[in-house]
């Protein structure tokens, strides 16, 4: 073989190496290009590893008082590969979804993004494989959200029953204020506006809870807190309501 030509074997196979990577490391889905949403934030949840903390300490420490981060307490490794963007195009590339901008009043911005409204019938088999957090509340059950997103997406303030959430690929970043401390911020405004404008200026006993949740980690939140989210990738997430 000629010198330039295995010079250009080489390089091909070190392309073909990094892509490969790549497709492992965020399943094909493009992360963020966007400089503003590099900073994950700072995280003043709990982060726990699974081994750290048992079911009568979620229940007593949690359950019904604050949020926490549990790492390592589910393992979907299969549910992980069947969302590859490759695989969920191909597998369900032909289905019609309704994207939503999750907010109040419909306004013209870019923040759609496909969350919810999940025809079970049609996702069976994907959700079949995913094991959702094995710590239940009493006298609940699991409904699950599946969802994907775009960077600079996310859900504004709102609250409801307690649940779980999950990322299965990119980057979440969570806002989380308890029921009695409502949030101040427009019914019409995206995250990433409150964010950039109101968020730098909170004073210090009205800053949130909050954490960016990766692949691996489960953040759980109590009944009627306050949350709002921000994708700072292309993000494939699924939620686990209890009601």
């Amino acid at each position: 073989m000629e010198p330039r030509k295995a010079r250009f074997v080489t390089c091909l196979q070190l392309v073909l190496v990094l892509v490969s990577r790549s497709e492992d490391q965020d399943g094909g889905w493009r992360s963020s290009a966007d400089p503003s949403l590099d900073d994950g934030g700072r995280c003043n949840i709990e982060v726990l590893d699974s081994d750290e903390v048992s079911y009568s300490d979620f229940m007593n420490r949690f359950a019904y008082s604050r949020p926490v981060i549990l790492r390592g307490l589910t393992d979907n490794t299969k549910f992980r590969q069947l969302c590859t963007k490759q695989n969920l195009l191909q597998e369900y590339g032909d289905l019609t979804v309704r994207l939503s901008t999750a907010n109040t009043y419909s306004y013209k911005k870019d923040t759609l993004y496909f969350f919810g409204d999940n025809n079970f019938m049609e996702w069976n088999d994907l959700f079949s494989q995913y094991h959702p957090p094995p710590f239940t509340l009493p006298q609940t059950t699991g409904a699950y959200s599946f969802g994907i997103a775009g960077a600079g997406t996310g859900v504004p303030f709102h609250w409801h029953g307690p649940g779980y959430s999950e990322v299965i690929y990119g980057r979440k970043r969570w806002f989380l204020y308890p029921p009695e401390q409502e949030p101040h911020f427009h019914p019409n405004v995206s995250t990433l506006s409150w964010v950039t404008h109101t968020y730098p200026s909170l004073p210090l006993e009205e800053a949130p809870l909050e954490c960016t949740i990766r692949p691996g980690e489960v953040l759980f939140f109590p009944d009627r807190w306050w949350h709002a989210t921000l994708n700072l990738d292309t993000s494939v997430f699924i939620s686990t309501f209890l009601g």
